[in-house]
């Protein structure tokens, strides 16, 4: 059985968490997750550390306001997280929205929903086929949340 932390935070204003967790239950239906909700951004690292000492992965969901306090408190929450997943050599796929991703309300509910399940499927597969799992997209230009981008060469195409 698989052990997924999910830390998310009540700033959000989406509970992507949820999509989430229900995207990972729908592919893994025996997971064990452990969900830990904590007020905002700043408060994710720690959840996550604690979670990790069960868990084989954690999924983070953060929203990040639009004023640099919040794109600052983001970098900050950033680094703390890559600096857990060194500590611990596990994985924290960090799914974060930035409110001012789009301008329509219903548009950043769909980044945020298409996020989560996005990454979410991210997870399945690096818990199901390990690190190999993702390399047959690399170099693909697959986004979560927005429409792919695609490679920047066709396959086969010289570059010189």
């Amino acid at each position: 059985m698989y052990i997924v932390g999910v830390v998310d935070t009540t700033f959000a204003r989406v509970d992507m968490a949820k999509f989430a967790i229900n995207t990972i239950k729908q592919h893994l239906p025996r997971v064990k997750v452990i969900r830990y909700t904590v007020p905002g951004i700043k408060d994710i690292p720690v959840a996550t550390r604690k979670v990790l000492g069960k868990a084989e992965i954690a999924m983070t969901f953060g929203w990040v306001g639009p004023t640099l306090v919040d794109k600052y408190s983001y970098l900050a929450a950033s680094i703390a997280l890559m600096m857990i997943q060194i500590e611990t050599g596990k994985h924290v796929v960090d799914v974060t929205v930035h409110e001012d991703e789009a301008v329509d309300t219903g548009e950043l509910y769909k980044i945020a929903i298409n996020r989560a399940k996005e990454h979410a499927l991210n997870v399945v597969t690096l818990l199901t086929k390990g690190y190999e799992g993702l390399t047959p997209f690399a170099g693909q230009g697959l986004r979560q949340g927005i429409p792919d981008v695609g490679p920047l060469l066709n396959r086969g195409e010289n570059i010189e």
